[in-house]
């Protein structure tokens, strides 16, 4: 029951009263039974009222506690929209401001105060405003925008990047009543895609530099290892002639021109390996070898080498069966990278040789007396192209490919292969493979 009914019900009650009252002057009755009768019927009237009494006070209760609920959930919305971490905007179908949450003056630099009646539009850069407004037009046939990215700038004209969502705000009826607007600052989103797309773009040119110097690599190592290989036949031949057919001086320029061959050749090879393992496309030859006789026959092939620098040669074998699954070319390449790289850097002492197991896995250690390796050094031998000291190699010659051929090699073979030295005091490779290796 409402108010109008309960002022409707008192009028009615009122309008009873003086009905009984008319009645009573005009009435045969005796007085006493008049009054008797006038007064059942206002018990009677007194009593609808005091039910409707109830009623409204019941309807005044409830009415109470559902304003009491109302004003909680609306002081609950004013604090998500005043404390939300984005910014938050109410404004009218013009854009103009109507309401504006903590981050939203924050990330226009400002005071809500200020906000309040002011364009949203005065915060979007001059140069971007006609878009902006092309496109607020058209926000009354779409309804909603989610996730707009627009240029906005603060009071001081500090521009930032911002995602905005709108959403449209209707009245009772139906009508267009203005725009609620979720501004977020995506800057620091916005900076890191960018710093991505440059990486990538970055990595791209880097993979095409890798595989155009790949491709150059092996062309130029096929192209350069056929006339070498002219250069080493026909020296070979002319070497083979009787002795008196050649003065001295002669047969020694023959002889520099051959060993100078083969050290050039020595070297494309070294080009032509590295390429195909930058590739991918170096294949292992795997078979049954016997790794002791291997390393001993490898090992006194370059012994000559530590003769003429008057350096001792050690070689060490501990296996109880020598027999291993692997690439025995490729293997035999590792241990003559190593032991040519001591010997080459070694001018006192010796270098040793040594080969043992460790379960399932074979270790060949390479040990030398030499000048070795800085520290700061260590992480950079592996590195293509990387000579540690360019006097020395210089001197010595090389392309500095050896071991990052035999690193990526036994990687190849899924081994592991370590490094401990210390200048002056000589140089420790360990090379850690499996004893069999699967294809």
């Amino acid at each position: 029951m409402n108010a109008y009914d309960f002022a409707h019900q008192i009028d009615a009650v009122r309008h009873r009263a003086d009905v009984l009252g008319n009645q009573a002057k005009i009435s045969p009755l005796p007085s006493s039974e008049i009054l008797h009768q006038c007064l059942e019927e206002l018990n009677t009237a007194l009593e609808e009222l005091h039910v409707a009494e109830e009623e409204l006070r019941q309807q005044n209760e409830e009415l109470a506690t559902a304003r009491q609920a109302m004003e909680l959930e609306r002081q609950r919305y004013q604090e998500l929209f005043e404390f939300a971490p984005d910014g938050y905007l109410v404004t009218d179908p013009q854009g103009k401001i109507q309401e504006a949450n903590r981050a939203a003056a924050r990330l226009l630099c400002t005071s809500q105060k200020f906000l309040k009646g002011k364009l949203l539009i005065n915060f979007i850069p001059e140069n971007e405003r006609r878009a902006f407004r092309s496109r607020l037009l058209r926000l009354h046939e779409m309804e909603q925008i989610q996730d707009w990215e627009v240029r906005m700038q603060t009071r001081e004209g500090i521009r930032f990047d911002a995602a905005i969502s709108v959403t449209m705000v209707r009245d009772n009826e139906g009508n267009l009543n203005g725009w609620r607007w979720l501004v977020r600052n995506i800057t620091a989103r916005k900076q890191a895609e960018a710093q991505m797309h440059a990486i990538r773009l970055e990595n791209l040119q880097l993979q095409e530099a890798s595989r155009m110097k790949s491709q150059f690599l092996a062309v130029m190592s096929h192209e350069l290892r056929t006339p070498m290989n002219a250069i080493l036949g026909f020296s070979q031949l002319l070497l083979r002639l009787p002795y008196h057919q050649f003065p001295p001086q002669a047969r020694n320029m023959v002889e520099r021109i051959f060993n100078s061959a083969k050290r050039l050749l020595a070297l494309i090879e070294d080009i032509l390996d590295f390429s195909k393992l930058e590739s991918g496309r170096l294949e292992l030859r795997l078979q049954e070898f016997n790794l002791a006789e291997l390393v001993t026959a490898t090992t006194e092939e370059l012994r000559c080498l530590a003769e003429q620098k008057h350096l001792t040669l050690y070689i060490y074998i501990n296996l109880s069966n020598p027999n291993i699954i692997n690439d025995s070319d490729r293997v035999r390449q590792i241990l003559v990278n190593l032991l040519s790289n001591a010997i080459k850097f070694t001018d006192i002492g010796g270098v040793s040789v040594e080969v043992m197991e460790i379960q399932d896995r074979i270790m060949l250690i390479v040990k030398d007396t030499g000048i070795g390796i800085a520290k700061a050094d260590l992480k950079k031998i592996f590195q293509e192209f990387r000579q540690v000291n360019q006097c020395l190699t210089r001197k010595q010659g090389g392309t500095g490919l050896g071991l990052a051929i035999v690193d990526q090699l036994v990687h190849l073979m899924k081994g592991n292969i370590t490094v401990e030295s210390k200048l002056g005091e000589g140089s420790t490779f360990r090379v850690e493979l499996p004893r069999i290796v699967s294809s």
